[in-house]
């Protein structure tokens, strides 16, 4: 078992390094930091994604909101029951896909464009000649690498490949907003990752400068 571990391991290395780098991810960044960062800009990044990859798209999003990039998790089935209402004009929908035909996301593109004509897409996924890739502004191309799973079926290789490219996009907006760590402990204040940004204690005698070490020492 151990050589076959270490050969799937190999093919997931494989894929990330596969991963088409272009101009898309400049464009892709650039586009979140002037909607939602910009002076005089009220937009937010807003993930969907359906199944696994919903899975994913709420990982990346809470991620950004922990590093200065307002982020909603939005279920493209939900969405069509009233959910819809978050989104906002100025908004960025990214939407994951890997096959870039998963109909609740396809729905979600129409009724969103039926609120706002111009709302911002942004989409991952595997193939870049889909309904998806066509109806995007952006598209951010995983490579299209085969699944490890026996079956070629279980996602597994696509979806590490799209929490790869949703840390690309933290990480470089992360630089183009100049995110500190004292930024960071604003928004993350418990957990191990919480007391390692903290720069400076908070005043003596205040609520939180109470808390006993264990109650923000635990967690992430």
């Amino acid at each position: 078992m151990e050589k076959s571990i270490k050969e799937l391991i190999q093919k997931e290395i494989e894929a990330i390094g596969n991963i088409p780098v272009d101009f898309s991810f400049e464009l892709a960044v650039n586009k979140i930091r002037n909607k939602v960062h910009s002076l005089g800009q009220y937009g937010k990044v807003v993930m969907s994604g359906m199944g696994k990859a919903g899975q994913i798209a709420l990982n990346i999003s809470t991620t950004l909101c922990s590093t200065g990039t307002p982020s909603v998790y939005l279920h493209p089935s939900e969405a069509q029951h009233g959910d819809l209402g978050i989104l906002q004009e100025d908004d960025v929908l990214i939407l994951l896909s890997n096959s870039g035909k998963t109909r609740e996301i396809l729905e979600l593109i129409e009724l969103s464009k039926n609120m706002y004509p111009r709302i911002s897409i942004i989409c991952i996924t595997g193939k870049k000649e889909s309904p998806l890739a066509n109806a995007s502004d952006i598209v951010l191309h995983t490579g299209d690498a085969n699944e490890i799973c026996p079956l070629g079926l279980t996602p597994t290789v696509s979806t590490t490949l799209m929490t790869v490219i949703g840390d690309i996009l933290v990480v470089e907006l992360m630089k183009k907003i100049k995110f500190s760590k004292k930024e960071y402990s604003k928004r993350h204040h418990s957990g191990y990752l919480g007391q390692r940004s903290k720069e400076e204690k908070y005043p003596k005698g205040s609520l939180l400068d109470e808390l006993p070490p264990s109650d923000y020492q635990m967690g992430n």
